[in-house]
């Protein structure tokens, strides 16, 4: 019966999906130390902010565990590689680790030939294999020495040295790659680093969290800024000395909940669009139109950095696609009491969200509480993209859930993941309306192809399409979401 089910809908999925995009594939993502790659003290690679923080304060890490090793791509790759060509899918979305290129973050201090023959093999590998490489610049691994030096992003003179690291990277691999990410989700790193102090570099407010050092109020938005003016050199210099010759094309990803106002009123309404502005807006606003969203500016005041004519000049129209993460959607309704004291990016907003209303969730939860099943909101997402922000070239460049690592779980159970299929018809079943209604999406990308380290939930949790036995030599294993996946794409042709 239950067969029967799954084969009605995923009928009507593959119907849907004539409609679809040009690559519907599965994502690996990222080849970097604290999630995917390990590696992190092999092949003449530099620490990195995650290193620091994973073995600093590894009380900030839910089972206080480290990513040196991750699930060890960086001696398995090939065969991960082969893994994904037997699913069937088309390309692959891998990070470039910053230190393990320059180990010392900046090119007058050197190069490391061995990161070079390193990312060259994995391209290499991924071409032969018929895997079409998407490449990020930047995943969060800020080399320890700059944070060391000027405090990383903290600083306006990262946006040199990012350059000159995007450079190195566009001469050795941009004969074969020819779609280049600058940056993952500025959006995680300002918040989850700066305000709360929960992700690498630990900073925030001593009225928010467990930190020593930082200021929610401030650095978020500094941070913010920063980045932004990194990501528009990096892409200033593909453009001006590469991709005429090259002929690839370069963007950012970005992140977001999508928003539904908790009430049908103005009020709601207009608690939706800020949060969306503080969210999303905060980024693509500056790079769409050259400044921020008017809502932050109102609400943040002089705390919010202001882009000179040159700056904003360089950052409008900084991207050729954009990159677009979707897991969730919340409920948003206007803040009852505005702080006046003790203030941070993640009251600014002057929105509450939350995932339930009349005690009901908005939609089936996970093992992450802050991941609810909601597929329209990447409907909604997409058109609203579409309609605020010139309707750019979009990837989805992260789309998934988790479920939680039970190690108690026999392995033939914990290859069945139902729900992970579930979420999957869903979500592809309305980005394909979205397209009928004319949003101009390019691609899809899974998260994740391999169970990983995510961040400071550390193996606590599982997104992958490939289960990955941690106590059992890091063995892999296709779920059933794989053969799914397998199976639609024969059906999609794609």
């Amino acid at each position: 019966m239950l067969q029967s089910r799954q084969s009605d809908s995923f009928l009507r999925l593959t119907g849907q999906v004539s409609l679809l995009i040009s690559y519907l594939v599965l994502l690996q993502l990222l080849t970097r130390n604290s999630q995917i790659e390990g590696g992190a003290r092999q092949g003449g690679r530099g620490p990195s902010i995650w290193d620091t923080f994973t073995h600093k304060h590894p009380e900030k890490i839910f089972d206080r565990s480290i990513g040196d090793v991750a699930v060890d791509f960086y001696h398995r790759y090939k065969e991960d590689i082969r893994l994904l060509k037997e699913v069937g899918m088309k390309a692959f979305r891998l990070s470039i680790s910053w230190s393990r290129i320059l180990p010392h973050g900046k090119v007058s201090k050197g190069v490391n030939p061995v990161g070079i023959k390193f990312y060259n093999n994995v391209i290499n590998e991924l071409i032969s294999n018929g895997l079409t490489p998407f490449v990020t610049l930047f995943h969060w691994d800020t080399p320890q020495t700059l944070e060391d030096e000027y405090g990383g992003f903290l600083s306006s003179k990262i946006a040199k040295d990012f350059g000159d690291y995007a450079d190195i990277c566009f001469k050795e691999f941009g004969d074969r790659v020819k779609h280049w990410i600058t940056l993952n989700e500025p959006l995680s790193y300002s918040m989850f680093g700066y305000a709360r102090g929960t992700f690498a570099p630990g900073r925030c407010s001593s009225y928010v969290g467990n930190c020593t050092e930082g200021d929610s109020a401030t650095e978020p938005y500094i941070v913010a800024h920063n980045m932004l003016l990194a990501h528009a050199t990096g892409i200033k210099v593909y453009k001006e000395k590469y991709q005429k010759t090259q002929k690839g094309q370069i963007g950012v990803t970005l992140v977001t909940h999508w928003f539904v106002p908790k009430t049908k009123t103005p009020q709601g309404r207009k608690a939706q669009l800020k949060a969306l502005d503080f969210f999303l807006g905060w980024f693509l606003d500056p790079i769409t139109y050259g400044d921020y969203p008017a809502s932050m500016r109102a609400n943040v005041g002089r705390r919010l950095p202001k882009f000179t004519l040159q700056q904003s000049k360089l950052v409008k129209g900084s991207m050729d696609f954009l990159g677009m993460n979707y897991y969730t959607t919340y409920y948003a309704s206007p803040m009852l009491s505005v702080p006046r004291v003790n203030l941070s990016y993640t009251t600014d907003n002057h929105v509450d969200m939350t995932a339930e209303k009349d005690g009901k969730p908005i939609g089936t939860p996970t093992a992450l509480n802050w991941l609810y099943i909601y597929p329209r909101g990447i409907y909604d997402l997409m058109l609203y993209i579409k309609q605020k922000y010139k309707n750019p070239p979009i990837y989805i460049t992260e789309n998934g859930m988790a479920d939680a690592n039970n190690s108690t779980l026999p392995l033939k159970q914990a290859l069945k993941d139902d729900l992970r299929i579930r979420y999957y018809e869903g979500h592809l079943w309305f980005l394909s309306k979205a397209i009928k209604a004319g949003a101009n999406v390019k691609g899809h990308f899974a998260w994740s192809f391999l169970d990983d380290y995510e961040w400071d939930a550390g193996f606590t949790v599982r997104f992958g399409i490939t289960f990955v036995d941690y106590k059992n030599g890091l063995k892999r294993y296709l779920k059933k979401s794989a053969y799914w996946y397998n199976k639609f794409l024969l059906n999609t042709g794609k």
